[in-house]
């Protein structure tokens, strides 16, 4: 009995040592991941970036690399010698074809991309790459937001103010519909004391993917301005500065446009002598949204200078700033400033509108 005892201790002593060891061996499970390979962008300059490969599209590459302060470093296509790509993705040739795989570098200005599902390799002159991992927009982006505000006061006055505020663009390729408008009541013990009236309608038709020509129409009433109603009728070319991509960083998606043209200018007063003129149209829209779209500035203002007297013009200007609250509910607050040099008898040249507002703002704009 004794005998078994103490064998049965020498081999527990004997094999702790193996329990312990297999204890704390590494599993299958623990085992370290090994990073993904890191694709390899190699310039005509000499120059090497490691990183990843996030799109090719307009002749611009982006890559993600902890080298730039925003992880992403945009190059020009045609700055590019090598390439290698260590995750599939899409690669669009200017014949129309579409492959999706990995690449490694070619020779003479190729690259070798293997081709999914069939895992073949073909050499692909890299200047026949249109695209790489594009981002596919639906064929009409539609933005826009309809925000309003009210007060009430009551006891020993009688106050109440209304506006409402819309805004609307659907922009295609080749074609851009923006409409915009304003409403404004206000009334003191049931004194009327303000109501006004405003909207645009433009139609943009994109020559290149900058220049475009531009037709729009504008209305404008006013009972406090004597004024029955106020059309211009302009058309002319439009220049777009930045579009959305332009930039990295907290310029990302800012966009920036300019027009000047000629406009049929009229004005049907109730009191005053009604006037019609062929005037000029300048304007200028830009729209900056910044942190994830959480905040957005924009600015808008049309400007109608006399062709015969440039001392006379009509200028109407929105700035404002807009925030996101949740699932598309916003808040802002714009400053709305219309100025005439040449006001109706017994009327301001100058009006200001302070506004703040609630409502809902969208935007189908595909982001990565």
């Amino acid at each position: 009995m004794k005998k078994g005892f103490w064998l049965l201790i020498l081999l527990a002593c004997l094999m702790t040592p193996r329990l312990v060891a297999a204890a704390d061996a590494p599993t299958i499970g623990d085992a370290p991941v090994a990073p993904a390979p890191l694709d390899v962008v190699t310039l005509k300059d000499g120059g090497v970036l490691y990183g990843e490969v996030i799109e090719m599209s307009g002749g611009v590459l982006s890559i993600k690399t902890a080298a730039a302060a925003d992880n992403i470093v945009k190059i020009k296509w045609a700055n590019v010698s090598k390439l290698a790509i260590n995750h599939p993705i899409p690669f669009h040739l200017k014949e129309g074809t579409v492959l999706i795989g990995t690449a490694t570098e070619g020779l003479n200005g190729t690259i070798n991309v293997r081709a999914e599902p069939l895992k073949g390799t073909l050499e692909v002159p890299m200047d026949s790459i249109t695209a790489l991992n594009p981002l596919i927009q639906a064929p009409v982006i539609y933005t826009g937001s309809l925000t309003g505000g009210y007060s009430q006061t009551t006891g020993n006055s009688h106050l109440k103010n209304a506006s409402l505020l819309g805004d609307f663009v659907a922009r295609s390729e080749q074609l851009r519909l923006s409409i915009n408008g304003r409403y404004i009541y206000g009334d003191n013990s049931n004194t009327l004391i303000a109501r006004n009236a405003r909207g645009t309608m433009k139609l943009d038709f994109f020559i290149t993917k900058r220049f475009f020509w531009f037709a729009s129409a504008y209305f404008e009433q006013d009972t406090f301005q004597d004024l029955k109603m106020r059309t211009a009728l302009a058309t002319g070319p439009g220049y777009q500065f930045v579009e959305r991509g332009d930039f990295s960083g907290i310029l990302k998606d800012m966009t920036l446009y300019a027009e000047a043209g000629v406009a049929y200018f009229n004005e049907d007063f109730r009191v005053a002598d009604d006037a019609s003129s062929l005037r000029g149209r300048g304007s200028i829209k830009l729209n900056w949204p910044i942190l994830d779209d959480r905040v957005t500035f924009y600015h808008f203002d049309e400007v109608y200078p006399s062709l015969q007297n440039t001392k006379n013009y009509y200028l109407t200007m929105d700035n404002g700033v807009r925030f996101k609250l949740f699932e598309g509910f916003v808040s802002g607050f714009q400053v709305t400033t219309r100025f005439n040099s040449n006001p109706a008898r017994g009327t301001g040249d100058t009006d200001n509108l302070y506004l703040w507002t609630l409502g809902y703002s969208f935007d189908t704009t595909r982001k990565r």
